[in-house]
């Protein structure tokens, strides 16, 4: 019979499998960390690029800001310059009115008085001054009282100081007949 050894076949066979192992297992692990890396490059790519948007995103926020806190200051700007032509179309259309009125006190005053002080506050007006008698105080009031540019008029004192001196003091309130109409009708 003849000799046949089995054993170094089955080792050979052995050593064939465990280097096919060795093999096949550094490709999964060659495999595994090359997923791995693409997987964490991926991601290390995609943090960045949402970092640079966000650094955009913020840069162009604080433009805004900026342009949001010059628009408030050009809307303040325009308020204060739209008062002032309001303020200035006001002063233009009294200014003819200031003139009705004061020839209106002219119109009123009557022989042998005098004014000594002449106050406008608003639609208030205040007059003082020196009438020869009581009865030009009330002829100045009555013909006050008739105008269309005095409303209400009230006397705050006469005092007389010596013969033929009344000091006196109304108070009224001024308007304006076109407004007036306006608000009546």
């Amino acid at each position: 019979m003849a000799n046949i050894n089995l054993l170094p076949w089955r080792e050979e066979l052995r050593e064939e499998r465990n280097k096919n192992f060795y093999v096949v297992l550094a490709l999964v692990v060659a495999l595994a960390a090359a997923l791995v890396f693409a997987v964490y490059s991926y991601y290390e790519a995609a943090a960045t690029t949402q970092k640079s948007r966000n650094t955009f995103l913020t840069t162009e926020i604080a433009a805004m800001d900026k342009k949001i806190v010059e628009i408030q200051q050009l809307r303040e700007t325009r308020a204060e310059l739209i008062e002032r032509m309001e303020l200035i179309q006001r002063l233009q259309g009294d200014r003819p009115v200031i003139v009705r009125v004061f020839d209106e006190i002219v119109r009123s005053v009557p022989e042998d008085l005098y004014f000594s002080k002449l106050e406008v506050e608003g639609d208030k007006v205040r007059i003082a001054g020196v009438a020869s008698t009581n009865n030009r105080v009330s002829a100045l009031m009555r013909n006050f009282d008739e105008s269309e540019w005095f409303r209400d008029p009230s006397l705050i004192k006469v005092e007389s100081k010596s013969a033929g001196v009344n000091e006196f003091e109304i108070i009224m309130t001024r308007i304006n007949p076109r407004t007036e109409e306006g608000n009546n009708g």
